[in-house]
């Protein structure tokens, strides 16, 4: 028997600036039973102290584990979720500002008899700038849109930084895979488990939450591209290309991106971003959007095709 009925696990590295957009939120929540677990994946900015502020308020169920150092958001995230004493283990990460029936809602929907998956997308938010007006508004709808039309087979793909399981699911799963070390992909790679587990998978509309995006620029969204293409590889290395096919882009469009791709390095790619914000406020909106696309395309296909370019971890 668990002693709460939900966990928010919230990972964090670096995040004491952010961390009061989830923890206000959280202390706003109509469900009020539930603990949060904050994992400091290396205290390097005082993060564990604002944890401290936050228990001394008396709102919040909530504790800290702290590592000594950097191992990972993986490594975090598991120790949360295993550190936990609560039915529904839900990941929210440390930039969300989640709305006050967030955790009555991610509860509710695994009261059926089924194994369920939930998955709440997120609402970017950014900073008033020519990457914002000419990508950051439009990509961010289309990414919602789209996924929301999606097969609901396919609704694995998008298991994020906004998603819950039951406790009894994580330890069957054997929780998330910890070699991913670069950007990403160890939360599409827990939604594919969860589905071939046989589970449901479940895109809530009314779980979808601000996002205060750390990619408020071409550069920053281009290397994180750039991180998530070799991320990539290991979940290809893992589960085979029949799940997820290695892109191959044709046309003129494809052979740009394939062009610019040879030339991506992190320095090359913060350059080149960082000229397109310059500019892209003096060009037709479609020209703008085109570039950027162009360069984050283009870097996550050199992620893909040549993974050691990306070398930091997270």
């Amino acid at each position: 028997m668990t002693l709460y009925k939900a966990a928010v696990i919230i990972p964090t590295r670096g995040g004491a600036a952010k961390l009061h957009f989830p923890l206000d939120a959280l202390e706003q929540q109509t469900e009020k039973d539930f603990q949060v677990i904050v994992v400091c994946d290396g205290d390097i900015d005082g993060s564990a102290q604002v944890v401290k502020q936050y228990k001394e308020r008396g709102i919040l169920n909530i504790e800290a584990i702290v590592f000594e150092e950097n191992q990972g958001r993986s490594k975090a995230l598991n120790a949360g979720h295993q550190a936990a004493d609560a039915h529904v283990l839900i990941r929210c990460d440390d930039d969300l500002e989640p709305n006050p029936n967030y955790v009555a809602e991610h509860v509710r929907l695994h009261q059926g008899d089924r194994e369920t998956g939930v998955i709440g997308l997120v609402h970017n938010v950014y900073p008033e700038n020519s990457y914002a007006r000419a990508y950051g508004y439009f990509r961010d709808e289309k990414f919602r849109l789209d996924a929301y039309a999606a097969d609901p087979n396919s609704y694995w793909h998008f298991w994020n930084a906004n998603a819950s399981l039951t406790q009894e699911m994580f330890h069957r799963l054997g929780g998330y895979d910890e070699r991913y070390r670069l950007y990403g992909w160890e939360d599409v790679d827990m939604g594919y488990m969860m589905h071939q587990a046989g589970a449901e998978i479940i895109l809530a509309p009314e779980l979808e939450s601000k996002h205060h995006i750390a990619a408020t620029t071409t550069a920053s969204r281009a290397i994180r591209a750039l991180h998530s293409g070799a991320a990539r590889s290991l979940f290809v290395e893992k589960h085979g290309t029949d799940v997820l096919k290695n892109p191959d882009p044709a046309g003129i469009w494809g052979t740009a991106v394939k062009g610019v791709a040879k030339l991506a390095t992190e320095k090359n790619i913060k350059i080149a971003g960082n000229t397109i914000d310059k500019i892209a406020d003096k060009l037709p909106p479609k020209i703008s959007e085109k570039l950027i696309s162009l360069l984050v395309e283009a870097s996550a296909y050199a992620g893909i095709r040549y993974p050691s370019r990306a070398r930091k971890v997270f």
